[in-house]
């Protein structure tokens, strides 16, 4: 993970309330995908195991900071178990939730989405 210094500067022109989602899932991956890389790509933080690949081939998921709400971006959305029927996209395999606020946020759904996201290998795909 990024050292707190450097995520704080990049959060610093975000609204507090973006801020403390961001925080929020930043504090789950960690506990649930102690190994991932985290970088500042794309205007958001990108997690990926490094073992497995590159930001993409490896990745975990992406926080997307919008005007007024986070995006958490699965790029192999499409393939994970999603119960709760968070998951929107229209695009081939990458999927998202829209956060509007830390209060109404499902903490625990997110959670499980994530550990799926981190579990799934795409090199067991069968094309």
């Amino acid at each position: 993970m990024l050292p707190f210094h450097d995520v704080e500067t990049f959060l610093a022109h975000n609204p507090l309330p973006l801020q403390e989602i961001v925080l929020e899932l930043r504090n789950i991956i960690a506990s649930v995908a102690p190994d991932a890389v985290e970088v500042i790509r794309w205007g958001g933080l990108s997690y990926f195991h490094e073992g497995r690949g590159g930001i993409v081939s490896a990745g975990i998921c992406q926080i997307g900071i919008e005007k007024d709400h986070i995006h958490l971006a699965f790029i192999h959305g499409k393939f994970l178990p999603d119960s709760h029927k968070l998951l929107v996209g229209t695009q081939k395999y990458k999927r998202y939730v829209e956060i509007n606020s830390y209060e109404n946020a499902p903490w625990n759904e997110l959670k499980e989405l994530i550990t799926y996201a981190s579990r799934f290998d795409p090199r067991t795909i069968q094309a």
